[in-house]
């Protein structure tokens, strides 16, 4: 098979693509405020402009977690989340809609169930793949063949601080994309994108890389224009983990329609 065939997240990307835009990639916690509402959530994304969506698995010791989404994946634990769970939100979400589902995990949850069994189970529950930002390339080869036998995709992260060698090595071994951290340190709304974004992408690309999205830092649709400027994909997190803890699924519905509105690419 061929990458286009094979990969849900390089298909939706690319048909954003084909239709002159970025893809709009948005992420929730699994589990968050409960499971029902995450599959809900997830579906009024896909019904409002989301190509790509990834569910986080909630973990006790994030190391990449701002305050919103740490708060939100505690409350997750708290309420009695297990990681099992993830397979009935991407089976919830990818039976109602076409969009393209990742889950995005520390390793330490996938070693524990078992790799060949939490691939399995993914693929089963019609999920695109895994987004994995505590495994490097160097460590991931029971990943590697996992991923090869069940068809997913393997989304590692690149950041501005990656030397020339580690972004090639990254470039390699991703599938669907590269996931391209905009700034140093933790996730969060700000007001402005780090500028060190658009060469990170430019860098990544000249790596080999055929798509690149960006996180880290988006939270409204002008970030979103001009992030979608240089980028495949925009990756919103945060500001929707805050939408759902306030409004619950129509805040989600409403801002992923408000976000989906910069996609428009602005004709040179």
């Amino acid at each position: 098979m061929t990458e286009q065939t094979a990969s849900k997240s390089a298909a939706a990307i690319d048909r954003a693509r084909d239709a002159g835009r970025p893809a709009l990639v948005c992420y929730l916690p699994a589990g968050y405020p409960d499971v029902q509402s995450t599959i809900d959530a997830g579906i009024a994304m896909a019904e409002n402009g989301a190509d790509l969506i990834e569910i986080g698995i909630p973990y006790s010791d994030p190391v990449m977690d701002g305050p919103v989404i740490q708060a939100a994946t505690t409350e997750a634990i708290a309420g009695g989340f297990r990681v099992a769970s993830v397979f009935d939100i991407v089976a919830g979400i990818t039976a109602a809609t076409d969009v393209a589902v990742l889950v995005m995990t520390y390793w330490n949850p996938v070693v524990r169930m078992g790799v060949d069994e939490f691939s399995r189970r993914l693929a089963e529950a019609g999920g695109a793949g895994l987004i994995t930002p505590d495994l490097i390339p160097d460590e991931a080869s029971e990943w590697f063949a996992a991923s090869d036998k069940y068809g997913l995709d393997r989304v590692f992260l690149v950041a501005p601080s990656s030397s020339p060698e580690r972004l090639a090595m990254t470039v390699k071994a991703s599938r669907g994309f590269v996931y391209a951290v905009s700034i140093m340190g933790i996730t969060g709304t700000r007001q402005a994108v780090s500028s060190s974004a658009e060469k990170l992408v430019a860098d990544t690309r000249a790596a080999g890389a055929e798509r690149v999205c960006v996180g880290l830092g988006v939270s409204n649709a002008g970030h979103v224009r001009e992030i979608g400027a240089y980028a495949d994909g925009v990756i919103v997190g945060t500001a929707l983990v805050a939408a759902i803890r306030d409004g619950g699924v129509p805040a989600v519905a409403q801002l992923t329609k408000e976000l989906s509105a910069g996609l428009v690419r602005e004709e040179a």
